[in-house]
């Protein structure tokens, strides 16, 4: 195989690792049941964004889930 053809496979391996990284949803499964949330906060994790900011917004609660996530692991 040549140059070309070997980065165009890593090109989309790349693109196809992204895709399920932006599809996985099982962290706002999981966390939905490690705290209680807000009425608007339980929509955003089960339906996903509807614009800008539920994006930003839902991005911040993925951190947030990181930290407790981090904090669990430590724990242990």
């Amino acid at each position: 195989m040549d140059k070309l053809g070997v980065l165009w496979d890593d090109k989309k391996r790349m693109e196809e690792n992204l895709i399920t990284k932006l599809d996985d949803t099982s962290w706002q499964k999981e966390f939905l049941e490690m705290k209680s949330h807000s009425t608007s906060d339980v929509r955003l994790l089960m339906q996903g964004a509807k614009g800008f900011r539920d994006a930003w917004h839902l991005g911040s609660l993925h951190e947030e889930y990181k930290i407790m996530k981090r904090r669990e692991h430590q724990q242990q």
